[in-house]
């Protein structure tokens, strides 16, 4: 009797056992579904509409015309304000000479400023530059030397003003004016003067009202107010204020 019950259990447990084995069996033979990837919408390109051309504008007839006049009327007032510039304003010059060594050298480019002498012109008063001014005049008195057939332009130093009582003796210059009236030597007061040793002449001379005593720097090579006399103001021409060139030299004056 037990042995019979002992087998029955055993049948049931093996029982049991092969169904588990059949249902996982069964598992394991089913198709296991996997997620899928949707698939891509196709996408239909768009036609793409084109740009509107540019609108031109109308051409201004009208201004095209005021640009042609503008430019005709710049293209022939140009000479002449350059023109008025150098008349009334200033000017360059090229100095000639050794007369001026050593401030000036032959061939040294000069800018020359005339408007303080237009101004007083057309106050109505005489330009009248300072002492130790470095100025360009006109030159009648010239004439017949140094083959001169025609007035000429020179360049030269301020040493008397109008009124003043200049007197060359011994080597040197001496000034009488109100504020000196026991004389002094410019050459020696003013700052130029350095490389001036020595002014040849034996000149007495009272500077009239109106005119100025000049004198080149290059004293012994300068024909200057101790030949042809004081020059009146009417004949300056402007006044030195810059050399140019050579650029290695250049210099405000």
């Amino acid at each position: 009797m037990g042995f019979s019950i002992s087998f029955l259990c055993t049948i049931s447990q093996t029982y049991a056992d092969w169904l588990k084995i059949s249902y996982t069996l069964e598992l394991m033979n089913q198709d296991t579904p996997y997620p899928q990837t949707p698939s891509p919408v196709p996408v239909v390109p768009q036609a793409v509409e084109p740009l509107p051309a540019p609108v031109q504008a109308p051409r201004d007839h009208k201004s095209n015309l005021v640009s042609i006049v503008s430019t005709i009327l710049v293209l022939l007032l140009a000479p002449f304000i350059a023109l008025l510039l150098t008349q009334f304003v200033f000017q360059s010059y090229q100095v000639d000479g050794q007369s001026m060594q050593p401030t000036l050298l032959n061939n040294d480019r000069l800018i020359v400023l005339k408007a303080p002498r237009t101004w007083a012109r057309l106050t109505g008063h005489s330009y009248i530059p300072a002492r130790g001014d470095v100025i360009i005049f006109s030159e009648p008195n010239l004439i017949g030397l140094d083959n001169t057939s025609q007035p000429k332009d020179l360049v030269k130093r301020v040493i008397g003003l109008p009124g003043d009582h200049v007197v060359i003796k011994d080597g040197s210059i001496t000034v009488y004016d109100k504020q000196h009236p026991n004389g002094f030597d410019p050459d020696k007061t003013l700052s130029y003067g350095k490389a001036i040793p020595f002014t040849s002449g034996n000149i007495d001379i009272t500077v009239p009202i109106g005119d100025i005593y000049v004198c080149g720097d290059n004293r012994g090579n300068s024909y200057d107010s101790r030949i042809f006399g004081p020059v009146p103001a009417g004949q300056i021409v402007g006044k030195l204020v810059l050399r140019v060139l050579p650029l290695n030299s250049a210099k405000k004056f």
